[in-house]
């Protein structure tokens, strides 16, 4: 989700993909915030800008590389391009075109007010699909090339939260999935009516079901334990680094999991990771046991602004790599007081 695609009018890459966890658009992100108003952009998008959002991406390609912001003709999520490569039609879905901060989500259509404000027009833009719909068929020298059929489907595709959740059966109304512990993490709750939060601190998005979901995403969930374990201690072996762990509830160690920046719900791109709580006592596994419990805690922000809208959650669903770690599932369930179900595929957003 939210990564920039940008091509010319030879349908040419201009430059590399701007990725959803880039945090180069700060400026832009208070300029947006600030200036034009966080009121303002609920308004016109349901959302406030973050700085991985694909909004601020245009407007600090705009400021920092104007030759080739004056070459658009076209602008894409990365799903998107293969999309048009393998068809031929510039398209997008619901799901992934509300994260770009271009979208009226409420009434699924680009909103006039962000494209003056970004300086780009609705030709620049896909035609917008629900996720399921057929968008084309494979063109015919891609089909040749692959040795498939050109009446092969292509199909418009989701965001990636919102395929893990219709994945997971998370669709309709009141669902709450995955807490996916993957690179990120979410808490995604599906609803069959808009709604917005009134600080923003949620993502407010259409769903890949066709309705609405509310998504806080924080942006470094299994990903702090890969670093811990990888870089840190300097194991692959994670399941044996979680043996010692048994006293749940009693650690003194503490980890704030910000290692680039938070989104949801702090929207603060320049947070930053951090251990504090230690003595000459510390051991390893209570450093280990503060990564996980802060994961979880931070996952439990986000599940705190749902829960003071007067959404009644009282169980998930949870996938993701870190969701094999039974000492991790069971922390989750303890942090967030929810029952926590197992999926038994390994049911991910693809």
């Amino acid at each position: 989700m939210h990564g920039l695609v940008v091509l010319d009018e030879d349908d040419d890459v201009i430059r590399p993909a701007i990725l959803w966890n880039d945090g180069r658009t700060q400026k832009e992100t208070d300029y947006l915030n600030n200036e034009i108003g966080k009121d303002k952009l609920s308004e016109y998008t349901a959302n406030i800008a973050f700085a991985g959002f694909t909004a601020p991406k245009i407007l600090w390609m705009r400021e920092n590389e104007p030759d080739n912001f004056n070459k658009i003709k076209k602008i894409m999520l990365p799903k998107d391009y293969l999309a048009y490569k393998l068809s031929g039609t510039f398209c997008t879905d619901y799901s992934d075109a509300s994260g770009m901060l271009l979208l009226d989500v409420k009434n699924k259509c680009w909103s006039k007010q962000m494209m003056e404000i970004c300086g780009v027009s609705e030709e620049q833009l896909p035609k917008l699909f629900e996720s399921y719909e057929v968008v084309g068929t494979l063109k015919e020298d891609i089909a040749e090339e692959l040795g498939l059929s050109k009446e092969v489907k292509i199909i418009a595709g989701a965001g990636d939260n919102a395929a893990a959740a219709v994945g997971t059966g998370t669709v309709g109304d009141g669902m709450c999935n995955p807490f996916p512990l993957g690179t990120s993490g979410t808490i995604f709750i599906s609803s069959k009516t808009f709604g917005v939060d009134s600080n923003n601190a949620l993502h407010s998005f259409d769903h890949a079901d066709g309705y609405y979901h509310l998504m806080g995403c924080m942006l470094s969930a299994a990903s702090c334990n890969k670093w811990w374990m990888d870089e840190i201690l300097k194991t692959k072996e994670y399941s044996k680094e979680q043996e010692g762990i048994t006293k749940l509830g009693e650690n003194h160690v503490f980890y704030l999991p910000y290692l680039m920046g938070e989104r949801s719900p702090h929207n603060d791109p320049k947070a930053r990771a951090t251990f504090i709580g230690m003595s000459m006592d510390t051991t390893r596994e209570e450093m280990t046991q503060a990564v996980l419990e802060g994961v979880a805690f931070g996952l439990r922000d986000s599940l705190e602004v749902a829960r003071s809208l007067g959404i009644k959650i009282e169980r998930t669903k949870i996938c993701g790599g870190g969701a094999k770690s039974p000492l991790w599932k069971k922390i989750i369930a303890n942090v967030m007081n929810l029952k926590v179900d197992v999926i038994e595929s390994e049911e991910g957003p693809g």
